[in-house]
């Protein structure tokens, strides 16, 4: 399996992503909110941006090593944006459609990285 790092975002709708989180669970992966937490609190009808931030290996886990730690733009009730982290596997990343262009990328991008969205933890604190 391949260890090198996508350099892309992903869109992906509410229902992908719940599916993402519910294979991180199954597989035993460290960074993900629970199916219920997302189903309480995502926006069902928004777009969440997966960003690729590093490659992680568990040892205890070698079936599912490497893995992707992206950098999640999460959209919840509301309208609100917060970062948040998510672990998925490669194959299930690549399986994901390359459908934004460059500029919408980098916006996502520099959002993530630049612009101190609350994390989920912060978010939860206030609004959980």
């Amino acid at each position: 399996m391949a260890s090198k790092i996508p350099r892309t975002v992903k869109a992906v709708d509410t229902n992908q992503l719940l599916q993402l989180d519910a294979e991180a669970v199954a597989c035993g992966l460290n960074r993900h909110h629970g199916v219920e937490w997302l189903t309480k609190y995502a926006d069902p009808t928004a777009t969440h941006y997966l960003h690729p931030a590093l490659v992680h290996r568990l040892d205890h886990r070698p079936e599912h090593s490497p893995h992707w730690r992206c950098m999640l733009l999460l959209i919840v009730r509301g309208g609100g944006q917060v970062f948040s982290l998510l672990d998925v596997l490669p194959a299930s990343f690549d399986s994901l459609p390359e459908n934004l262009n460059a500029e919408t990328k980098k916006e996502i991008i520099h959002k993530l990285n630049y612009e101190g969205l609350p994390t989920q933890a912060e978010w939860d604190d206030h609004n959980g």
